[in-house]
């Protein structure tokens, strides 16, 4: 459905967005996560024909943007971070306003606009100035104007940005909703988000792509978290060892160096790192298998990209 291929796009000297390449299949929830200035929102304007990119690729539908960018907007339903909606207007007549904008025939223009209000919950706030909703009724107009024309595609950016509680619940029940006809695309930097609504999840960091699987696969990933006494790098012994499939080098605590190792049966190859360890000769501060949350997949992530990125500068 969405083909994303060696994007890149610079600003000046600044590379927001660095060579980054993903598909999104027709039906899939995908969740764009990453921290502040990490290169979502770029990606998200770039996908939606608001920005160009310096090069590489995007297709929706099969149709590249640069090559039909219209074409590509006609199957978007898109809501940027802040909804550019005009606080005079009633509920009504902006929604009615933007069907005319997408090209909707006359004819098909209320029971559009009447099948969006529906959809989001928006009955009973039709005759009011969108000015006096709250923010969260503000974020369903903003939902209701995307998929007026029936979109393949939906395209969010932080849905939920700056909602209480309460609000935040209804926009992810509303997104769940409206994925059963629909693919979506959401960013968002909040980690609750993505496990309540995506079924995947691609990471951006410093506009790099860090990870990009299921969230089941990347919740899944059994891993080994290896704590030395001593400041030694196991990595040429243990990569020896049968089933370890990767060792990185763990956030730094207070005492002690740690190491993540990927395993995919940690049952079959914690015997093997033990005698491993021993017969190196490394005192042992911890060893133990672990399912890790999105938070710690996402915190080892930012801090190999920090070591890739130290390492980088140091060979420089």
């Amino acid at each position: 459905m969405i083909s994303i291929k060696n994007l890149v796009k610079n600003y000046g000297d600044l590379r927001a967005v660095a060579d980054v390449s993903f598909d999104v299949q027709r039906g899939e929830i995908v969740g764009l996560l990453g921290h502040n200035g990490a290169g979502k929102t770029t990606v998200m304007k770039i996908m939606t024909g608001f920005l160009e990119p310096t090069s590489g690729s995007i297709s929706v539908g099969g149709i590249d943007v640069l090559g039909d960018r219209i074409g590509v907007q006609r199957q978007i339903g898109y809501m940027p971070e802040s909804a550019p909606l005009y606080r005079e207007m009633l509920v009504q007549e902006y929604l009615l306003m933007m069907a005319q904008f997408r090209g909707l025939d006359v004819s098909a223009q209320v029971p559009a606009v009447a099948e969006a209000v529906k959809a989001t919950g928006l009955q009973a706030r039709l005759l009011q100035p969108i000015g006096t909703l709250s923010k969260g009724y503000r974020q369903r107009v903003g939902l209701a104007q995307a998929i007026l024309h029936k979109p393949d595609v939906l395209v969010l950016d932080e849905p939920t940005n700056g909602l209480d509680p309460v609000q935040i619940l209804e926009i992810r029940s509303l997104i769940r909703r409206l994925a059963e006809t629909t693919t979506v695309i959401l960013s968002t930097h909040i980690l609750s988000e993505i496990e309540a609504v995506c079924n995947r999840v691609v990471i951006l960091i410093d506009g790099h792509l860090a990870a990009d699987a299921s969230l089941e696969t990347l919740l899944t990933n059994s891993v080994v978290t290896l704590g030395l006494a001593d400041d030694v790098d196991p990595r040429a012994v243990l990569d020896a060892v049968d089933g370890v499939s990767s060792i990185q080098e763990a956030q730094p605590r207070s005492a002690g160096v740690f190491w993540r190792i990927e395993c995919a049966d940690p049952t079959h190859a914690l015997p093997g790192i033990a005698q491993a360890v021993h017969q190196a000769g490394w005192p042992l501060l911890e060893l133990r298998s672990e399912t890790p949350s999105l938070e710690q997949v996402f915190r080892d992530l930012m801090f190999q990209h920090a070591q890739e990125q130290s390492g980088g500068e140091a060979a420089q």
